[in-house]
């Protein structure tokens, strides 16, 4: 019997093995950049593959190893990052031609708690031109656009696009995001993932280049639920750097998933509200089915409704991100606009239009959306409902990748500052991945890890890969 090529571990599985001494961080990061070497042209994922630092750190890694100084669950795991994170020595692009030949001089606070726990970074990931985008596919900023490695004519979501498409290939054992109304779960939807979007002060922003600042949120990516407990457990923690960053104790992740779902009262929304089309049906089939899954399990389920109806979240949030990201980019507008791509210059014109008193309203609706949402989880340990409502669509359908990406169950959460994460859910007959979303109270990633990581062991879908060659 052929074993399994090492590409194909899971973070938890690699990390027992190099605990064990039964696998070299030499010989993982080789793997991976043989993987990376054969199948990423087609999609493309990576901006930027950093072989050469990347095969230096695998060696300080294996060389600490020997020497019995093992760093935790991560040492000699290769990962990677959205290239709208820092990265000392390597481009911070972000996919835009404002910020060619920026070469960054530190690490992101995220990228240096990774390499200290002796992680080993592969390179950096696409992006929408600042994390900025509707789905819309221009052409006209730095990079290709990445496709997804389930069906390489198809869309692998926004705006962490390399994220998810990397993880799913085998590329990345796992990868860093960011979210601002989705964009790690979208592409995790999209790629058959799990992605994690914590809560606002849970991660730092600290070396991540702003989209929105009062909704960005950076989150991992990777191919179970163990292994995003795992490394969500050295992503989290306060930061001085980052005034969000609240100081409140980061529980063991991975030793929480234990105990099942077996009495937790889980609310499930399967109707978004008026405003958006009706889900996809394999979508909807899937969360149907993954909710009989769960009382199986022993979980009390029970439907209700959002508060606030989804495609009314996305509409306010329209009244916040484009102002704050003009007021992010509004020097370089005014004098390189022509620089920009089609989906940061639209954005800008908006928010440069927006008024105030909008603004402001907004604010505080998003305020009652909280609340609402507070009010709906407090007989519950956690909820369930859609992520997106569709499958991803072909790259030469526009309207389609734009739908994708705006008509979500997402934006809610964002708006809201619950945590949440996206977990495959099946695969349509053609070979899609399904997903639903999973979210809990404030600060409490531990439970939703919980109720993902009993799904998946329940569950055949981890079994499956991506078939890009």
């Amino acid at each position: 019997m052929t074993e399994d090529p090492l590409w194909r571990l899971t973070v938890a599985e690699a990390s027992r093995r190099v605990a064990a001494g039964a696998l070299s961080p030499v010989d993982l990061v080789e793997a991976f950049l043989e993987r990376i070497a054969a199948v990423d042209a087609r999609m493309p994922s990576y901006v930027h593959v950093d072989a050469e630092g990347a095969r230096a750190a695998a060696r300080s890694a294996a060389d600490a190893l020997a020497a019995g100084r093992r760093r935790g669950p991560l040492h000699g795991l290769p990962f990677a990052v959205k290239d709208n994170y820092d990265v000392a020595g390597l481009p911070t692009v972000a996919n835009s031609r404002l910020r060619l030949g920026h070469v960054a001089t530190r690490d992101a606070t995220l990228v240096a708690r990774l390499k200290a726990a002796g992680a080993i970074c592969l390179g950096k990931l696409s992006t929408w031109e600042y994390g900025t985008g509707n789905g819309g596919e221009y052409g006209d900023t730095v990079f290709p656009t990445t496709r997804n490695p389930w069906d390489l004519a198809r869309f692998a979501g926004g705006s962490s696009t390399g994220a998810g498409a990397a993880v799913a290939a085998g590329t990345a054992m796992f990868a860093l995001g960011s979210d601002t109304t989705g964009s790690v779960r979208l592409p995790a939807a999209a790629c058959g993932v799990v992605g994690v979007k914590a809560t606002p002060g849970r991660v730092s922003r600290h070396g991540l280049l702003p989209n929105c600042y009062s909704l960005d949120i950076p989150g991992p990516f990777t191919w179970t639920v163990e292994d995003s407990a795992i490394v969500l457990g050295v992503l989290a923690g306060y930061d001085p750097a980052d005034p969000v960053t609240e100081d409140v104790p980061v529980p063991d992740y991975p030793r929480r998933l234990a105990g099942g779902v077996g009495g937790l009262r889980i609310a499930a929304v399967t109707d978004p509200g008026p405003g958006f089309p009706a889900p996809d049906e394999a979508m909807a089939a899937a969360l149907h089915a993954g909710l009989d899954t769960l009382r199986g399990l022993g979980a009390q389920v029970v439907e209700t409704r959002l508060p606030v109806p989804a495609e009314a979240c996305f509409a306010l949030s329209r009244f916040i991100g484009p102002p704050e990201s003009a007021s992010i980019h509004e020097a370089e507008y005014r004098t390189d606009s022509a620089l920009m791509g089609t989906a940061l210059r639209d954005k800008m014109h908006g928010g440069t239009l927006q008024r105030a008193v909008d603004y402001i309203a907004a604010q505080r609706q998003r305020r009652v959306v909280a609340e609402g949402i507070d009010g709906l989880l407090s007989g519950f340990d956690a909820l369930v409902t859609f992520g997106t409502f569709r499958v991803a669509p072909r790259l030469d359908r526009q309207d389609e990748m734009v739908a994708f990406t705006v008509e979500t169950a997402m934006t809610p959460f964002n708006l809201s500052g619950h945590p949440s994460l996206v977990q495959c859910t099946g695969f349509t007959p053609a070979g899609l991945p399904l997903s639903w979303q999973v979210v809990g109270h404030r600060f409490d990633e531990a439970t939703i890890l919980r109720v993902a990581a009993a799904y998946e062991a329940a569950t055949p879908w981890r079994e499956n890969r991506a078939p890009v060659r």
